[in-house]
């Protein structure tokens, strides 16, 4: 993903000490990167949206028809929903150590608050949520930086067009009419 000014800024903590609410600070030689709460941002965004699709459950389920490039034809069906759940949850998996993993199964997935997190990890208060953090920091930039296709942003993963294939129509135009009054007339 290519960070700029006006896709960090939307993203920024307002009260962030260190890119003062801008989401993009200064690097090593000078260039510019997003900040870390603006992938604390990504990932709340895609955890909110897989909240979303885990909520709905299977009432939600809906078959999109999307346009491809394919050997047998140029659409695909697909359950938009469903894929995000599962990428969401396999990119999570990859990304994670063993220790990180657990922290997020229980707080995230699980529900469990900081207090019963804290006494079944065996941390304290402060670890709890440094490590909350880092995992958010962690996952919010594997959520834009992955390739081929990213988790977010959210737009791109459900309404990805696939480029170079023209999208045909659904509703073919009306033919045209017969203008015999025309021919009456003249």
């Amino acid at each position: 993903m290519q960070w700029n000014r006006s896709n960090a800024i939307g993203l920024a903590r307002v009260s962030c000490a260190m890119c003062q609410g801008l989401g993009l600070r200064a690097g090593r030689g000078g260039a510019e990167g997003p900040c870390n709460c603006v992938f604390r941002g990504v990932f709340r965004t895609c955890w909110n949206r897989f909240r979303e699709c885990v909520a709905l459950g299977t009432y939600g389920s809906a078959v999109s028809l999307e346009f491809c490039n394919g050997k047998d034809g140029r659409r695909s069906y697909s359950r938009k929903r469903e894929e995000y759940m599962a990428d969401f949850s396999l990119v999570t998996r990859r990304t994670l150590d063993e220790s990180d993993y657990q922290l997020f199964r229980f707080h995230f997935l699980l529900g469990a608050d900081w207090k019963m997190c804290c006494r079944r990890l065996q941390m304290d208060r402060g670890s709890f949520f440094h490590q909350v953090y880092r995992i958010e920091e962690k996952l919010g930039r594997t959520f834009a930086e992955l390739q081929p296709f990213a988790l977010y942003p959210l737009d791109d993963y459900f309404c990805r067009a696939v480029l170079g294939v023209p999208v045909a129509p659904s509703v073919p135009p009306p033919p045209e009419r017969s203008r015999g009054w025309q021919r009456l007339v003249a």
